[in-house]
């Protein structure tokens, strides 16, 4: 029985487009994003009170301890990803985040035409959609940002090998910039994931083709023939 699309197709096939490796660090970055702006902000405005002395309770030496390993899977995510965007399969490398072809810079405007509302459906595509794809390279580039300015901060109080990451202290113009640079660009980060949440249900509403589902099962459903996003057709 012939499956239906939201964009008029016959038929509809199973592409298998985000693999292991993508779906994990997608969530590692995820979950410590969530873990990371809650311990952070904490760190910046201590709102717990706790009875007696401070060394009998360690409450934000705790909550330090947990935005340092979560900076650490953070780190090492997105340092995963990006390894994999030059040594990953064809859905997953950078030529999925860059309009290198003339089909993906025809799309770009549909696409944004879509988010706009002015359009009913976006332009079909295997992996990321191209407006997509160049806010995840902005988005990584917060995501080194935020990594750079945290080890930074971190070397200041550092009696370790961390103390080597002082000199970022001084290309960010002092302690106080590279905090302030660091709690500006998590805002950015939760802003994206915001809207990044918004678009993803609103795309999968409309093209019904498994986008929320695909980020756990690595599947999407696109027509039949579908050709590849950097393919000019």
């Amino acid at each position: 029985m012939a499956v239906v699309g939201a964009h008029g197709h016959d038929e509809l096939a199973r592409y298998y487009v985000w693999d292991r490796l993508v779906r994990a660090t997608h969530w590692v970055i995820a979950l410590s994003i969530a873990v990371l702006a809650v311990t952070g902000f904490y760190l910046g405005h201590p709102f717990l009170s706790t009875p007696g002395e401070a060394r009998a309770h360690f409450t934000t030496g705790w909550a330090k301890v947990f935005h340092f390993y979560a900076a650490i899977a953070f780190s090492l995510a997105v340092g995963a990803r990006l390894v994999w965007m030059v040594r990953g399969p064809r859905h997953s490398g950078w030529r999925n985040f860059m309009p290198v072809s003339r089909r993906r810079w025809r799309d770009l405007g549909k696409t944004l035409q879509f988010y706009l509302l002015i359009r009913r459906t976006p332009p079909t595509t295997i992996g990321h959609n191209p407006l997509a794809g160049l806010s995840y390279l902005a988005v990584f580039g917060m995501y080194l940002v935020m990594i750079a300015t945290g080890l930074a901060l971190y070397a200041v109080s550092s009696h370790s090998y961390m103390h080597h990451f002082a000199f970022l202290v001084r290309a960010f113009h002092g302690v106080q910039w590279t905090r302030w640079i660091h709690h500006l660009t998590m805002w950015g980060i939760i802003a994206f994931a915001v809207a990044h949440t918004f678009f993803a249900m609103l795309t999968s509403r409309n093209e019904k083709n498994g986008e929320l589902d695909s980020i756990f099962s690595g599947y999407k459903f696109l027509p039949k023939d579908q050709p590849p996003d950097d393919k000019d057709v």
